[in-house]
């Protein structure tokens, strides 16, 4: 695991792909499975995150709220790390 300044705060990454990141304008980005996220934005509180006007699948946000419990916040981090380590290492 490495830790790099990324999308306005810290991010983490498995072998050079980005798991998490703890975002510089309050809550988290996720990443996950682009086949999972359209799921996961209707199930639960994560909307996908905007770039540019472009929402990108495979990248999630959540505020601060969603993940103020270190239960709530280990199963996102779980989810992104999971999805980081299924990748090519870069």
């Amino acid at each position: 695991m490495t830790e790099k300044k990324m999308f306005g705060g810290l991010s983490f990454l498995i072998n050079g792909n980005m798991a998490v990141a703890a975002s510089g304008q309050g809550g988290i980005l996720v990443r996950v499975d682009p086949a999972e996220s359209e799921l996961l934005v209707e199930k639960t509180p994560a909307e996908e995150m905007v770039m540019r006007g472009r929402a990108m699948a495979g990248w999630l946000r959540l505020e601060s709220g969603e993940v103020e419990t270190d239960e709530a916040l280990s199963a996102w981090v779980d989810r992104g790390v999971s999805y980081a380590r299924s990748l090519p290492p870069k």
